[in-house]
């Protein structure tokens, strides 16, 4: 696994029991958009079925305006990536998202080579409209497969079929070199063989990325009130196993948890998530994370899209905002950074903190006797058994603040 080098971007020190953050983190842009063409049954991310059509004109003018009322938190600083995420990102039309990115452009300095993703359906996928979206200044593109399998899609409750799904990789690749495909195991009734052969066809289309995670049954979600019969947890795992082993041998780096990348194409906006770096996040239901000079502000924007838009005319986007806690932000830190198989530079928890390393030690010290973490020279990093119980690793951290 190649290591991925992680610099910290300044001095922080700590002053008279406050934070003090010299220099902030890399900085990113989320945009979400919260329409879909249907609600999947398992999920539980801000998505709201369009029905005919939805507001798209009325809904980039309030991502405008909610990004300008934002730009004193963010004055100098340059975006390192954009992500358009959802929902169903591919919703927009070409010279809809043009107009966006370009007013992106125009009120926040943007890095020459920032990444610029845009979430997409196979059920939504137009070759026109793809040609538009690269044009545009989209340059990696994330399809949300999830199988290619018909029953297992059916099961889903996904609007594609394999068919359509293998198009629109043909498509995605004629227009993006940079393009991630999502793929799910532990699907009702699968087998491992199964879960194999979605990874072998999804390599096939040569993608330079691959996100791959277990189906989980969540709160509020149609699966919740009727679940489904998903494979034994040994099964899954045995199916995780096999995928790490078959996406090795096709020389990809398993990097996150659920994340498998080409050398050199990690997901640059996922990364500084699990840096602990910050994020802009506008649109219904956006949250964001940004350090200021003595603090951590999280937020949270208007959820339902007609509220939002309302929110916005009001110029008041924000649903929630409120800084974390000192004591929280060991945790918050160990929360992403523990996600990084390859580990993180140590130097990185009090560059993004303002708190001491010291000051977690105890908690360092139990993980690294019980095999859930390992240190060298100025690196901390999960063992396997920490990537294999990362919920009980994290759980230490919190325990400390408790």
């Amino acid at each position: 696994m190649r290591v991925i080098p992680i610099v910290p971007h300044g001095t922080v020190t700590k002053a008279a029991g406050t934070l003090e953050f010299r220099v902030p983190p890399p900085l990113s842009l989320y945009v979400h958009i919260p329409w879909c063409v249907q609600k999947c049954p398992y999920c539980d991310f801000n998505s709201h079925q369009v029905r005919d059509s939805f507001p798209e004109d009325a809904y980039i003018d309030a991502l405008i305006a909610d990004l300008e009322a934002a730009l004193p938190l963010v004055w100098g600083r340059k975006i390192v990536s954009i992500f358009f995420g959802g929902g169903t990102p591919s919703l927009l039309s070409g010279e809809g998202l043009d107009r966006l990115l370009t007013a992106i452009r125009t009120r926040l300095p943007l890095l020459p080579e920032a990444e610029i993703t845009l979430e997409a359906n196979p059920g939504t996928v137009e070759t026109g409209k793809f040609a538009a979206f690269r044009a545009a200044g989209v340059n990696r593109l994330s399809l949300g497969i999830q199988s290619f399998n018909p029953e297992h899609l059916k099961a889903l409750g996904r609007i594609h079929d394999d068919a359509e799904a293998k198009r629109a990789i043909e498509i995605a690749a004629r227009h993006f070199d940079n393009f991630n495909l999502d793929l799910m195991y532990g699907l009702p009734g699968q087998s491992i063989e199964q879960a194999l052969a979605d990874v072998e066809q999804a390599l096939a289309f040569a993608p330079t990325h691959l996100s791959c995670y277990q189906l989980t049954v969540e709160p509020n979600t149609a699966f919740a009130v009727a679940p489904p019969a998903l494979p034994e947890s040994d099964i899954c795992a045995d199916m995780q196993e096999a995928i790490e082993a078959r996406l090795a041998t096709a020389d990809f780096i398993h990097y996150e948890t659920s994340a498998f990348a080409r050398a050199g194409r990690q997901c640059r906006h996922n990364l500084n998530y699990w840096t602990f770096g910050d994020y802009l996040g506008i649109g219904a239901g956006a949250h964001g994370k940004l350090t200021l000079h003595d603090r951590v502000l999280r937020q949270m924007r208007w959820k339902q899209p007609k509220q939002y838009l309302a929110k916005v005319a009001e110029s008041a986007p924000i649903q929630d905002e409120f800084t974390v806690d000192a004591a929280d932000l060991p945790f918050e830190f160990m929360m992403n950074a523990l996600r990084l198989n390859q580990g993180f530079d140590a130097a990185l928890f009090e560059a993004r903190t303002s708190l001491p390393l010291i000051g977690i030690e105890s908690t360092l010290r139990q993980a690294e006797a019980e095999g859930l973490i390992e240190r060298r020279p100025g690196y901390i990093a999960p063992t396997r058994q920490g990537q294999r119980f990362l919920n009980r690793l994290l759980e230490m951290f919190l325990e400390e603040n408790d």
